[in-house]
């Protein structure tokens, strides 16, 4: 599956924020942006207040809402959510070298930039490839998002190492069914 560049990494920005260890408190948030610093026009303060950490993790939430649902009308319900937090105003620009498109205002707060980016690139990739390319991986004990770029769409892992953990979890519990002697810590 192809996506196009900016639209790609600005889901992929989303998917990063669904994903974001919040454990930390607010200053997950701040930790956040200033990772991903080259989402925000050069300058952008990333300093965000208790109030603004939440608003944050409540993009972040219906990011993975989106990804949980299971029919178009909660996609479309969801993703509107999301899109009425944002506040598009795109420009061109080669700040880094090469043009490309922003999608919110470039005086905008850092918190702004963020979610209209997030909503945006979400946007884009569900309307043009499927709401179905959004998934939230199916190993034990990982709820991750992600998109699915696979050609047939059978994606069920946020990882290579998810689904290799997986396999090997089915393997071993297939060799204790046939064998319960060959089961680790049993004894012989």
């Amino acid at each position: 599956m192809d996506y196009d560049t900016y639209g790609s990494t600005a889901v992929e920005l989303a998917i990063d924020l669904a994903n974001a260890d919040r454990e930390a408190g607010p200053e997950w948030a701040t930790a956040f942006l200033r990772a991903h610093a080259e989402w925000l026009e050069p300058g952008t303060a990333t300093e965000l207040s208790a109030d603004e950490a939440w608003r944050a993790a409540a993009t972040a939430d219906l990011v993975r809402a989106v990804a949980l649902a299971t029919a178009q009308p909660e996609v479309l319900e969801r993703l509107n959510a999301l899109l009425a937090l944002a506040h598009p105003q795109p420009y061109a620009t080669d700040h880094d070298g090469e043009l490309h498109l922003h999608y919110a205002r470039r005086e905008a707060p850092a918190l702004e930039q963020l979610t209209t980016t997030v909503a945006m690139g979400l946007a884009q990739v569900v309307a043009q490839h499927g709401w179905q390319r959004l998934g939230v991986c199916s190993a034990e004990g990982c709820d991750d998002v992600y998109v699915d770029t696979s050609r047939n769409a059978s994606r069920r892992y946020c990882s290579n190492t998810c689904a290799s953990r997986s396999t090997v979890a089915a393997y071993r519990a297939r060799r204790r069914e046939e064998d319960p002697a060959a089961a680790p810590g049993h004894p012989r």
